[in-house]
């Protein structure tokens, strides 16, 4: 029994010298930050039919008829139907004041979203839509159908532009980088928002970075789809020799 005691104590003090022993693993931690460029192919617009009467089936009856209008311009444009769709419904009573007894007026709105695979159509949309009776541009966001490879694109210079970071630090204190310990994926995103249609249609939010050509004229109607931007933040913790 006292030999086995022994023997624990021995095994005990062996273990905590070897953790005494241990020296601390330095650190040095960066981030990465990188934006990619991409020219959109692809436009998402919402558009927002709004009507109002005393009575309801006037109110409905209107914005069925302004509706079927923007659908027809639509189909002008060779827009394939799949890509054309209804948002949401939407039918609001009007009440005096505090007397809900009845209603004094009825507000139908009805949105359209539309998705766009040849942005060369992106103005006519707009101009031809809007005279067919369309109240407001709700949103329009333009986006790549390849998000996913200009992710990785970014993601891989993030990590580059950390590790590069990493090495310059670390050499002026007379150091050098060792192999990473951690890797962590801050916010990235592909959505830029902004002003980019005000006045009486409303405003809509978009996520271009404006690259513009020389003159507004060198674009159809004036509308620039300039380049969306999809980005990464990338945190590293690598070691230090």
């Amino acid at each position: 029994m006292q030999r086995t005691i022994v023997l624990l104590v021995f095994f005990t003090l062996r273990a905590s010298v070897a953790r005494a022993d241990e020296t601390p693993v330095r650190t040095i931690t960066t981030s990465g930050n990188a934006d990619v460029r991409v020219t959109p192919d692809e436009v998402e617009v919402v558009l927002e039919v709004e009507t109002r009467d005393k009575n309801l089936l006037i109110a409905k009856k209107a914005n069925d008829e302004r509706l079927r209008k923007i659908e027809d311009a639509i189909a002008k444009l060779k827009i394939d139907p799949k890509n054309v769709q209804t948002d949401y419904i939407n039918i609001e009573p009007n009440y005096r004041n505090d007397d809900r007894a009845e209603p004094v007026l009825y507000h139908v709105r009805r949105s359209l979203e539309v998705i766009l695979k040849d942005t060369s159509k992106f103005p006519a949309l707009l101009a031809d839509t809007l005279q067919a009776g369309a109240n407001r541009v709700r949103s329009v966001n333009f986006r790549t159908t390849e998000l996913r490879k200009h992710r990785d694109h970014a993601r891989t210079m993030a990590i580059q532009a950390a590790r590069e970071k990493a090495i310059a630090l670390a050499r002026e204190l007379g150091q050098k980088v060792g192999k990473p310990r951690s890797i962590q994926e801050g916010g990235s995103d592909w959505l830029h928002r902004g002003d980019f249609w005000g006045g009486g249609y409303g405003q809509m939010a978009q996520n271009v970075v404006q690259n513009a050509p020389s003159s507004m004229s060198d674009s159809p109607a004036g509308l620039l789809l300039g380049q969306i931007s999809v980005s990464a933040d990338i945190t590293v913790v690598f070691e230090l020799e």
